[in-house]
């Protein structure tokens, strides 16, 4: 029956394969749907399409560690290849990436045969009457040229493919905020210059079985100012799921389930974070789709169904182009303005109990008790079931802060102050040292995580205080200004209670090392003596004992409990050196 559904829905698909120019019928075609280009072809190809339309240009935005072009694929109707060129046509730039994951190469082999049709068929050319297509065939180039047939053991073809993470092993969807890989700084550097409008990012799902082809998720829940977001949501995602319905092509929402991978527990929304293609959109004031194909649908299904989801995407923005410029202008200039800053931002959002029951087009399961490892198995069968699922998709903001007119870094912290540079958020530079009022953060009960992620370090715990306080900041420390369009980025990589906070990811972790220590022979004496003399630390002393008894225990941990209430402790320890400049005062005087 399984099998049935998949024949039925892809013969729904309009007919887009069968009037081809033969000269530029693509490799996954050739191979009859089964197959994904390698590296090489794929440049080939995207050659072959320049050649065959003046409308296409083909160019590099990066190199990546082992030698490879990241390739971009320009498409323009009146041949302008350049942001500045392309700003004055007044049209939108629509930004289709594609093999971040180079294990799910649908994206690719349906913007090849996108761009293809637009070029060859009269009937399509007005796909690009008012908008300007950026398509990147394959971001993780050094992954995907790990190819093979084993690289996604739960997917349906193509027969080979690349892999999920870089040569240095980084996985480059969680890389958008510290932006560690080159491949990343290359397409940071690449939005920069282009601004593009909307982003499309395309993936093929991990988790549940399920009749939809196409899952989808758009920044709609709390991180993207309220105009855009009700575009976003009551006009994109309204018309595009429509028609895609209308075409036979079943969708649904990202499916997330509270418990993963049963439909009973129930499936909840969420608010990416930044470092996600869509939360770093988002946080750059532009909308975006993540296409998430089903991984247990064949690789033809598949690929069309992420055709037909960047045709509608396409046809859509050329009606809304106007509409979409002024949503993007209008969001950059609020989230630079005064009006903002005087607003708290969320930092951190939870999904609340309220839910609605939603039809959810899955199959029949069982859960059972596996004998084999004792955890529970999902067995799912083929015959297609519709099941009444509670849907929580309504989230609040649970951690908020107050921006500040700027924020201020010391110069030696040149790593962040890189990132600054990528991400193309402006700052100037103090020419000479200034003692000043700031607010800042002081950091108890760190704990790192056991492993690395993503190459990093990160804290598992971090409690934190806010402190205001006077600083002396040496000459060359940066200022950042918050009247810029990137003021929300730089709230979440600056503000702690932001997981994708550079403090977070592990940049700032020597400042919870202790550098200095007492010896015994020394703290023993001036232990007494501080006893002697305070009661109230007699008092703190015994509580502590009681309360924590590894620290009672530990004759170490007990001497320099002491220390650290001596001027001798180090009273940089913990303490953050990112400081917040509240007053518009402080800040006029430094420039």
């Amino acid at each position: 029956m399984l099998k049935m559904f998949l024949k039925i829905s892809f013969l729904a698909f309009p007919c887009i394969l069968f009037a081809q120019n033969q000269s530029l019928q693509t490799f996954f075609e050739k191979s009859d749907y089964l197959e994904t280009p390698r590296y090489s072809e794929t440049i080939d190809f995207c050659k072959k399409l320049t050649q065959a339309s003046s409308m296409v240009h083909y160019s590099n935005f990066g190199i990546s560690p082992q030698g490879r072009e990241l390739p971009l694929v320009i498409v323009d109707q009146h041949k302008n290849f350049s942001p500045e060129s392309v700003a004055k046509s007044g049209n939108v730039v629509m930004m289709i990436q594609a093999g971040i994951h180079a294990g799910e190469p649908d994206g690719k082999d349906a913007g090849l045969m996108l761009i293809r049709d637009i070029i060859t068929k009269k009937e399509m050319q007005n796909l690009l009457d008012h908008v300007t297509i950026l398509f990147i065939p394959i971001f993780n180039v050094d992954g995907h040229e790990r190819f093979g047939p084993y690289n996604r053991i739960n997917q349906d073809g193509p027969k080979e493919m690349g892999w999920r993470t870089t040569a240095t092993n980084l996985n480059l969807n969680r890389d958008y905020g510290k932006a560690d890989a080159p491949e990343m700084k290359a397409w940071i550097k690449l939005f920069n210059n282009w601004s593009p409008d909307f982003l499309a990012d395309c993936h093929t799902t991990d988790g549940a079985h399920y009749q939809y082809i196409i899952t989808y998720s758009s920044e709609i829940f709390g991180n993207m100012e309220k105009d855009m977001t009700d575009w976003t949501r009551d006009v994109y995602l309204k018309t595009i799921t429509e028609n895609l319905e209308k075409k036979k092509i079943p969708n649904f929402p990202y499916i997330e389930f509270r418990d993963w991978s049963d439909p009973s527990s129930g499936m909840e929304a969420f608010v990416s974070p930044c470092m996600l293609s869509q939360g770093y959109a988002a946080l750059r004031n532009r909308p975006g789709l993540l296409i998430e194909t089903h991984m247990l649908k064949d690789y033809r299904t598949r690929v069309l169904g992420t055709y037909q989801t960047l045709l509608e995407t396409l046809l859509l923005l050329n009606k809304e182009f106007a509409t979409l410029r002024r949503l993007n202008k209008n969001a950059d200039a609020y989230i630079g303005s005064k009006e903002f800053r005087d607003k708290e931002l969320p930092l951190d959002f939870e999904t609340l109990k309220d839910s609605t029951l939603v039809e959810f087009k899955g199959f029949e399961y069982e859960r059972v008790k596996s004998e084999l490892t004792g955890g529970d198995w999902i067995k799912y069968s083929k015959i297609p079931k519709t099941y009444s699922i509670a849907y929580f998709d309504k989230l609040k903001g649970i951690s908020f802060t107050k921006l500040p007119e700027a924020y201020i870094l010391p110069p030696e912290w040149s790593e962040v102050i890189q990132r600054l540079d990528i991400h193309g958020i402006k700052y100037f530079t103090l020419g000479k040292s200034a003692t000043l009022t700031i607010n800042s953060y002081k950091f108890r009960d760190v704990k790192l995580r056991e492993s690395s992620f993503e190459g990093r370090q990160l804290l598992r715990k971090l409690n934190f205080d806010e402190i205001t306080e006077q600083r002396t900041y040496p000459s060359g420390s940066v200022v950042i200004e918050m009247n810029q369009a990137t003021a929300k980025l730089i709230a979440y990589l600056f503000e702690p209670a932001s997981s994708d906070a550079f403090v977070n990811w592990g940049f700032f972790n020597a400042i919870f090392e202790q550098k200095e220590y007492s010896e015994s022979y020394v703290m023993e004496v001036m232990a007494r003596e501080m006893l002697a003399k305070d009661e109230n630390l007699r008092i703190a002393f015994e509580k502590k004992k009681a309360e924590d008894k590894d620290f009672a225990n530990n004759s170490y941990a007990i001497l320099n409990w002491f220390y650290s209430k001596t001027p001798y402790w180090d009273n940089h320890l913990n303490m953050y050196p990112v400081g917040k400049i509240l007053d518009s005062k402080i800040l006029d005087n430094l420039k």
